[in-house]
């Protein structure tokens, strides 16, 4: 199910190639800002990918850069016309999680350690309503259904028979004891994430409580790797009013040690599933 045309992903690797130029020309962002008479922060959204970059954003930077070269220069305008193309996401509407969204439909396998609550791909319809009826009271029962519906459809990619999504999901013991609905949603819950973790593609390990202090004792983050080499990998860390994306080899490697480091203190996947049957019995008594 991952689009051909993902216009997140395109606009990272536009933005890769204009810093790629930049430092050819050896030039700063904020040096690039000043000739422009824009923000520093506008060159840095364009280069991240954070921004939607227009066919004059690409001919005023290549204007900078001295690209002479018609045929590259033509390349980056069709590549910005065709990132600004809308993904299926936005047949929703507003979705404060878009830029995620994009990333997650084009990659090819996601680490996530979640030690609050079931991982969205694995969440039940149920559960994911009355999650998010819970974590957001204020919101509508229409805005309610859009979200469950967005997180329903991002559940395809491990659905999909060609080219799922390979997940490996680390959850704390405290996600899956947290009561969300009622004790028979929860059952119901526990019995679907064994069920998923049957699949050839998919993970799942509990992280049990007298593990310990651990290396994810900071919270949730999520490792996205994708199928094209020149895309880096990016480490998603959800907040409250914004999200962060870390795509320095630097940082993503320092995540992906951590989590390395979080898979070996987990129970396995045999373990894991007779832990959340357990679980699910405790709720059923």
């Amino acid at each position: 199910m991952a689009s051909n045309v993902n216009p997140t992903v395109r606009r990272r690797r536009l933005g890769q190639e204009l810093r790629r130029l930049r430092e050819l020309k050896g030039m700063t962002a904020e040096e690039v800002a000043e000739r422009l008479l824009v923000s520093q922060s506008k060159i840095s959204r364009l280069e991240n990918g954070r921004r939607s970059i227009s066919q004059r954003d690409v001919r005023d930077l290549c204007g900078v850069y001295d690209v002479e070269d018609h045929r590259i220069v033509d390349s980056l305008m069709q590549m910005a016309k065709d990132s600004r193309q809308q993904g299926w996401w936005h047949a929703f509407g507003d979705i404060p999680y878009s830029v995620y969204i994009g990333l997650e439909t084009d990659a090819a396998s996601l680490r996530v350690y979640e030690p609050q609550i079931v991982p969205g791909l694995l969440q039940t319809r149920r559960y994911s309503e009355a999650l998010i009826s819970g974590a957001l009271p204020e919101t509508s029962p229409g805005d309610i259904e859009k979200r469950v519906n967005v997180r329903a459809r991002r559940q395809e990619r491990i659905k999909d028979g060609e080219a799922p999504l390979r997940l490996w999901a680390v959850i704390d013991e405290g996600a899956l004891r947290r009561i969300v609905g009622d004790k028979q949603l929860m059952i119901e819950q526990l019995d679907h994430l064994i069920e998923q973790s049957h699949e050839p593609h998919v993970t799942v390990q509990v992280l049990p409580f007298d593990m310990g202090a651990h290396p994810g004792i900071s919270g949730h983050y999520a490792i996205l790797e994708f199928p094209d080499a020149s895309d880096s990998s990016v480490v998603y860390i959800e907040g409250v009013t914004s999200d962060l994306y870390l795509e320095k080899a630097n940082d993503v490697q320092k995540y992906s040690v951590m989590y390395e480091h979080l898979r070996a203190q987990a129970l396995n996947a045999d373990q894991t599933r007779r832990f959340i049957s357990e679980i699910a019995k405790d709720f059923a008594r």
